[in-house]
């Protein structure tokens, strides 16, 4: 199987056979396939982008399978990978099948990614009703991947009934995950003082569950203080039409004692319930896919623009000015960047 699968993205078949035989691996459930098309979906090389598309497109016709995708955000060292390697070790138990996407950044300098996230979820990634999936960022803002999308819906086409999305931790810029999770968590630490300055209301105006960690020992005090904070935070902040009464919620809890994970469990299963039950489930997923729409958008603009090498070359030009002593609030430098906007309205208008 690994040969063939190998053969699925070198080229040894045509993209139609590539993509169908692909599409039916993974609808099948087999953990190779998944992976080698995560792989395919992230690569920026043109003759997988097309390979890509045929095997989603392959896979949209193929029948909806949906998962609850449960996005997990918050500051490095709120314990997320602790979380989730219990949580999801729990969810597996019970019975149900778990994927991760545990976004990593990467470097600006080399582009690599250490990928660690198997490491600190070595329980849950030794249960084979999970799979573990560590991907770069690639410099992506937002705590996320720039297929992160693409990648949920491959698990849940691979079956998986849970999808958690592990963001990288980098702080305000986390909530593009809410972009495409049905449930937005934040994790909070205790203990580092003046809780609310840490996680401004940008992003807690977004989550469904605040959740804080670490209520055990010496901190536990301090986790049940800074819950409070986030409790009189929250009820300054309008109610949402798809949250029913009571929600957000503030929960304690210890994921390392895996205290508190049950409650956790049940309050969004409690809000999956809710939401599914009336229209709310459905129009999240249609905004969703409006808000996919519009990243992809943009990222098509970014890389017409890029290829066409404009960028470049009014760079090097507005460089020379700098170099000739012109300030960056200069007329020259001004004037040089309205000229590039309009420069590439009519290149993206010319390529229509």
């Amino acid at each position: 199987m690994e040969v063939e699968i190998t053969g699925m993205i070198t080229g040894r078949k045509t993209a139609r056979d590539d993509s169908v035989s692909m599409a039916a691996e993974i609808r099948s459930g087999n953990r190779r396939a998944l992976s080698a098309a995560i792989t395919l979906v992230e690569s920026t090389r043109s003759e997988d982008r097309e390979l890509a598309a045929g095997l989603m497109d392959q896979l949209s016709r193929a029948g909806r399978r949906e998962a609850v995708r449960i996005a997990v955000s918050g500051t490095p060292g709120a314990g997320k990978s602790t979380l989730i390697d219990a949580a999801g070790s729990m969810l597996v138990k019970q019975g149900c099948s778990v994927a991760v996407l545990a976004v990593d950044p990467t470097s600006v300098r080399t582009g690599g990614s250490i990928l660690g996230d198997k490491t600190r979820m070595a329980r849950l990634a030794g249960l084979s009703g999970a799979y573990i999936r560590p991907s770069p960022n690639s410099q992506a803002l937002g705590g996320v991947s720039s297929r992160s999308t693409e990648a949920v819906f491959l698990c849940e086409q691979a079956g998986f009934d849970h999808v958690l999305i592990e963001t990288t931790g980098v702080g305000q810029s986390e909530t593009d995950a809410s972009r495409f999770s049905d449930i937005f968590m934040l994790l909070a630490a205790p203990g580092g003082g003046d809780e609310l300055q840490g996680i401004k209301r940008g992003i807690i105006e977004l989550a469904d569950l605040i959740v804080v960690n670490k209520a055990d020992g010496e901190l536990k005090n301090a986790a049940l203080a800074a819950a409070s904070e986030y409790r009189s935070a929250i009820h300054l902040l309008p109610a949402s039409p798809a949250n029913p009464p009571g929600f957000p919620k503030v929960l304690v809890l210890s994921a390392s004692e895996e205290t508190g994970l049950d409650a956790m469990l049940a309050e969004i299963s409690q809000l999956v319930d809710w939401r599914k039950s009336g229209s709310h489930w459905r129009e999240g997923r249609r905004i969703q896919e409006a808000r996919w729409l519009e990243s992809r958008l943009g990222q098509t603009i970014h890389s017409t623009v890029e290829q066409s090498g404009l960028v470049e070359r009014y760079c090097r030009r507005l460089e020379g000015e700098l170099d000739a002593g012109h300030s960056v609030y200069s007329p020259e430098i001004s004037g040089g960047l309205a000229r590039l906007s309009a420069e590439i309205a009519r290149h993206l208008e010319g390529g229509e």
